[in-house]
């Protein structure tokens, strides 16, 4: 069975969305889910590509266990194919990965925040460590649930097509 292929995106992809996959590689990894699921991060605008995340994300990855390499990317049309599952941040990311997003996009689009009933996920950028840490636990705890998700639906493991 294939694994499930999930793009977390943000704007410029060096907090957020790798907050998220840092996230979410810690869980499978610990949950012993690595053989079902793919993750990756790309932001909607080229602001930081070809630039290593943001030296707090660094930190608090690190400190979470949750650290992998990364060099900040834009989405492209290929991922909208690639990938099963695109997730965005805020609803600005979700209205640009809707515009983006190819005829033959593939990927289903969704806030990453759709557990929670919706809603953003903070960004830190503008903000202090602490304010990183925070997004780092509100993303840890949306993957947990979009985990859950997909282990006991359609859209898991078992079902995904």
């Amino acid at each position: 069975m294939p694994p499930i292929r999930v793009l977390f995106v943000c704007l410029g992809n060096i907090c957020r969305s790798p907050l998220a996959e840092g996230a979410a590689r810690k869980l499978v990894r610990e949950r012993g889910l690595e053989h079902r699921f793919r993750f990756d991060s790309a932001g909607t605008a080229g602001y930081h590509e070809g630039e290593p995340y943001d030296p707090r994300v660094r930190k608090v990855l690190a400190d979470h266990g949750a650290l992998f390499p990364h060099t900040a990317r834009r989405i492209t049309a290929e991922d909208y194919r690639a990938f099963d599952w695109i997730l965005g941040m805020d609803e600005a990311n979700l209205r640009d990965l809707q515009r983006l997003a190819p005829p033959d996009a593939a990927a289903r689009i969704a806030l990453v925040t759709e557990p929670w009933g919706g809603g953003r996920v903070t960004d830190p950028y503008y903000a202090d460590d602490w304010a990183c840490e925070q997004t780092y636990l509100e993303l840890e705890d949306l993957v947990a649930r979009w985990l859950e998700r997909w282990a006991h639906d359609e859209d898991g493991p078992e079902g995904a097509a």
